[in-house]
């Protein structure tokens, strides 16, 4: 038996038997959220005051009426990324509490404070990054507390995390999903089917050292660590809802279910991903000023190659943008304005195969 062959064969006993499935018990909760069986139950996990302002995360709570997994399906950590948060909210509509087996947790908007002020990337309430902070504090600056409450009453209960994003407001991004490999055969197999039953045929393979002290930084890294099946899948593009992108997310997502047999749904893997090296290479604007784009996203690279222009407020030339490296342009700059270290273009390298999970340890 090749390794390959010994991977998949341990995902598949990690998706159908051991301690993925929870047996159903009366009551599950997830903030104000405590469906009976068979129920949603729709609720908030209550953030306190602290050093800056209270909030709460909106929840879904879908409880199945037979055993199974509990599966948490989390977006807008970053409140501009709509598309994906649009999805979670449809999801939750499309799982039919009396057929399905296990749990499903669904908050669809992490970051309240991004989404109401149209703020990108950031929590402009502490001005820090939501997806960057995990496991959080609960006497730290608003970010930290939601994200302590994200980690004891979403990642802790469950067995499967699938983490929705999609281009922020200022990415024109192309739909991908990521492989996250932390080098345990069980897990991994079990995350490779999940991103192959996903449905997206562009697939980042992104490998985790776990034994890292920055491994479980990130929503997925958290999950990963703690022994999680782990899924991220992003679509959706500067600012724009399209209906291609949300049911992409959505139908993926169910995907997800049917993959796990929580739900009755046929799924087909996608057959010939495109591989992915890593979260890629970006180019970053050196100042204030404005770019426009010379290649659309999704379009193959060579390394030099002009991607984009940068003028100065009068429409003066100032540079020209090129791609850092050979590969696909995962996403580029969907916004003329720029600042200083602002994102302008990233490129993936294109594998031939995933390959073997690898890490470099100092």
């Amino acid at each position: 038996m090749t390794r390959s062959t010994r991977v998949v064969a341990a995902g598949l006993q990690l998706l159908v038997a051991g301690p993925l499935f929870a047996q159903q018990t009366t009551s599950f909760t997830v903030g104000s959220a405590t469906p009976g069986p068979g129920k949603t139950a729709y609720g908030a996990i209550s953030i306190p005051a602290g050093s800056d302002s209270a909030t709460n995360i909106p929840v879904a709570v879908i409880r199945g009426v037979r055993p199974g997994p509990v599966v948490a399906f989390v977006a807008g950590s970053h409140g501009t990324e709509y598309s994906s948060i649009v999805a979670m909210q449809q999801l939750i509509g499309r799982i039919d509490a009396t057929k399905l087996a296990g749990t499903v947790i669904v908050a669809p908007l992490l970051n309240i404070a991004s989404f109401e002020q149209m703020t990108p990337h950031i929590n402009p309430i502490d001005r820090k990054g939501m997806n960057g902070g995990y496991p959080g504090d609960a006497s730290g600056t608003q970010t930290a507390r939601v994200l302590a409450a994200v980690t004891e009453q979403i990642v802790t209960p469950a067995t499967v995390v699938v983490d929705l994003h999609g281009g922020d407001i200022d990415e024109d991004l192309r739909p991908y999903s990521y492989w996250f490999r932390g080098g345990r055969a069980a897990q991994d197999s079990a995350g490779l089917k999940l991103a192959l039953a996903f449905g997206l045929d562009h697939i980042i393979v992104s490998d985790v050292d776990p034994s890292s002290p920055t491994a479980g930084r990130s929503l997925s890294g958290i999950a990963l660590v703690r022994g999680k099946t782990v899924l991220v899948a992003e679509a959706g593009r500067s600012g724009v809802v399209a209906p291609s992108d949300l049911k992409a997310l959505v139908d993926g997502s169910l995907n997800v279910l049917g993959e796990l047999h929580m739900l009755d749904r046929h799924v087909t893997h996608v057959a010939k991903p495109v591989w992915l090296a890593g979260a890629g290479a970006r180019v970053a604007a050196d100042s204030a000023g404005v770019f426009i784009a010379a290649v659309a996203r999704d379009t193959r690279v060579t390394k030099g190659q002009v991607v984009g222009h940068t003028t100065d407020f009068l429409g003066r030339p100032t540079g020209d943008i090129r791609a850092p490296i050979d590969g696909l342009v995962t996403f580029i700059r969907g916004v003329p304005s720029m600042w200083p270290r602002a994102t302008l273009v990233n490129v993936a390298p294109v594998l031939s195969g995933p390959g073997e999970w690898k890490v470099s340890r100092p």
